[in-house]
């Protein structure tokens, strides 16, 4: 994906399909890199489609391959051979069909004759199967039903040394043409895939990422985090953005505190307080704020010693009429900013943080009368102390809005204090 990183990969293994004979052979590179060739009969369906593959070279824009689900099916018993000399356990369906829903929030049908679902990583709610590589437009994953993996759409040389395992398939390549012409009839440059000098690398990267993934979620394999947070944080990242999945205290801490709240894309930062599901449903994400209580020490010198600065800005952004998500309902606009400012609010009250964010009298400050009519329908949103915190905060919302969003306060303009505030206001 992103980084290019390299550490120590797992062991990796490439499948030798021979129809001559049956041999292992593995041969150590690198010290603790292990490059393993496991024989096994030969595939006629797989070498017809390494055929058809290596002829059109591999996948460009001005070269599209049409993927099909036949690529699929062809490539998945590979893919899931390599999982297993790779150490992949793999989980029985129960299991495997309860991760995917916990994860991915996807229901796996077992009375469903079809072999794969497509987990869109762009639209979550779009279902339809994508047999298009991935790219900066299109992204996503395919499950793979009745063999229990999760894998992207891999062409078989990107997986396998086809030039050992299938060597007149192979050698037919050296005679093909470098150049095709596309359907203006311009001559249009093809990239054989024997010719990518890196394919080697390509191949090994490829087997590490499907083995890091499915033994990380679906083995629990905690020693897979480093290596995919380091070449594959895309992936990781939208785990908790893209489909809510804050189970691992580790990996949202680690997203946490890699998104910061930026006004040129300022719904970023609320991936990590809720998701909206297909159903039209939020979810808030309790456990985000437990990560962020952790994080969120008096006198820390990190950068974690901004999170209720990025949550007001983001409560700001949700309080602007001009620029809120117009696809949040009013009720779970209201329901996320007054769990931003409840838990925000509990600062103000532990004299160790010495926190002057007044958030509670921002929620006021924003909230129109209709807005608090929602408020108390829903009984503050069952947060226990929200009430009495919402009471005690009508100075803080006088303050802010003559010191910040209706005025100025300087030398020349102070506000009232509390006290003075409080005689003019007397509580009711």
């Amino acid at each position: 994906m992103e980084h290019r990183i390299l550490i120590s990969l797992l062991f990796i293994s490439s499948v030798l399909v021979s129809c001559q004979e049956k041999k292992t052979v593995s041969n150590e590179i690198n010290g603790n890199v292990k490059e393993s060739y496991s024989s096994v009969q030969f595939n006629q369906d797989i070498n017809m489609m390494l055929k058809k593959q290596l002829e059109y070279g591999k996948p460009t824009f001005d070269n599209p391959y049409q993927y099909s689900e036949k690529d699929l099916e062809v490539t998945a018993p590979i893919l899931s051979e390599l999982l297993t000399d790779n150490g992949y356990k793999t989980p029985s369906g129960s299991e495997f069909n309860a991760k995917i829903k916990q994860i991915f929030n996807r229901i796996i049908d077992n009375n469903s004759k079809a072999q794969f679902l497509y987990v869109n990583f762009i639209d979550p709610c779009d279902r339809s199967l994508n047999y298009i590589p991935n790219n900066a437009e299109n992204t996503g994953l395919f499950i793979i039903k009745n063999l229990n993996f999760i894998t992207d759409l891999y062409p078989i040389p990107s997986i396998i040394d086809y030039q050992k395992s299938y060597t007149e398939t192979a050698q037919e390549e050296n005679t093909s043409s470098k150049t095709f012409k596309d359907a203006t009839g311009n001559e249009v440059n093809k990239y054989l895939w024997k010719d990518i000098s890196n394919l080697k690398e390509q191949r090994k990267k490829n087997i590490q990422t499907l083995a890091a993934r499915n033994m990380y979620l679906f083995n629990d394999n905690k020693s897979q985090y480093k290596w995919l947070i380091l070449n594959d944080s895309y992936f990781m990242e939208s785990l908790v953005k893209t489909f809510g999945y804050t189970e691992d205290a580790e990996l949202l801490k680690w997203v946490i505190e890699k998104t910061k709240f930026d006004k040129n894309d300022p719904s970023d930062y609320g991936k990590i307080f809720w998701t909206k599901d297909c159903d039209e449903n939020i979810r808030l994400h309790a456990n985000t704020f437990k990560v962020m209580q952790k994080l969120y020490l008096p006198n820390d010198t990190s950068e974690n010693r901004f999170i209720l600065n990025q949550i007001k800005e983001y409560l700001e952004y949700l309080g602007d009429s001009n620029s809120t998500q117009k696809s949040l309902k009013n009720t779970d606009r209201l329901k996320i900013m007054a769990n931003l400012a409840y838990f925000a609010e509990q600062y103000k009250y532990n004299p160790a943080y010495k926190d002057g964010s007044r958030i509670m009298g921002r929620l006021r400050f924003f909230l129109s009368s209709d807005d608090l009519q929602i408020l108390l329908k829903n009984n503050y949103f069952n947060l226990p102390q929200f009430k009495e915190w919402w009471d005690n905060a009508d100075y803080d919302e006088y303050f802010v809005e003559e010191c910040e969003y209706n005025g100025t306060c300087g030398k020349d303009y102070q506000p009232l204090n509390s006290t003075e505030w409080r005689k003019q206001h007397p509580k009711k």
